[in-house]
């Protein structure tokens, strides 16, 4: 990064300090108010990277949407990687008592994805504007997907994460969506009011295998430097 953009790096860091943030979590509650007073049990796509960040997002929605999951994350190196990630998704359902829960699984090419939207920023931090196009891709595809099989609502699990910036993911969640006038965008803080400390509890219960890096390549190499 240039000077002017580590300034615009530092200044972003501090803003993530600022009491003056959207409570998301607060929002996503009166949404599921709405939906509970309209009867009905909507079909929401929920995207989610791992069984991990999954299950607790999973335990607040499903009262009130007939979920789909999908699994698009074509930014998880290496392939082994994402095929585990897959495999303790669709694992968790039935432990959680989800049978009812559905996972689509588009095809995978991290080659083509690292190239088309990961390269550019290959120098970026961790949490940087890499990792905000990476969030902006799968969402685009979730909507996508979602408008062509008839979801009313979409969402991302991502919010759990401490490292996944809420702000920046409901932001680019509701630009999204002014593309796709049928689709609500669920937003969310899921981290917030023990949902962090109840994804832990999850993973612990039914022993999920927990990964140490976000998922691309750049993280990967990171994440184990000193490894290799």
């Amino acid at each position: 990064m240039n000077e002017s953009e580590k300034e615009e790096y530092r200044t972003y860091l501090a803003s993530r300090k600022s009491s003056q943030r959207t409570n998301w979590y607060l929002k996503s509650l009166d949404e599921l108010k709405q939906v509970k007073v309209s009867g009905t049990k909507p079909k929401l796509l929920m995207h989610a990277c791992c069984g991990p960040c999954a299950g607790w997002p999973l335990e607040f929605l499903h009262d009130y949407f007939d979920i789909t999951i999908l699994y698009n994350n074509s930014n998880i190196y290496p392939a082994s990687e994402y095929q585990r990630r897959e495999q303790e998704l669709e694992r968790l359902l039935p432990l959680l008592g989800m049978d009812d829960v559905k996972v689509v699984v588009p095809p995978y090419d991290n080659a083509a994805y690292t190239r088309e939207v990961l390269s550019a920023r290959a120098d970026d931090p961790e949490g940087w504007k890499r990792c905000f196009g990476c969030y902006r891709a799968r969402m685009k595809e979730g909507f996508a997907y979602a408008h062509a099989h008839g979801f009313a609502w979409f969402t991302t699990v991502m919010t759990i994460s401490r490292q996944k910036d809420s702000q920046v993911l409901n932001q680019i969640g509701l630009e999204l969506a002014k593309d796709y006038p049928d689709i609500h965008y669920f937003v969310s803080d899921f981290k917030k009011k023990g949902g962090q400390v109840r994804r832990d509890e999850i993973v612990s219960e039914f022993n999920l295998y927990h990964q140490d890096y976000c998922g691309c390549i750049y993280s990967y190499h990171e994440r184990h430097q000193h490894d290799e």
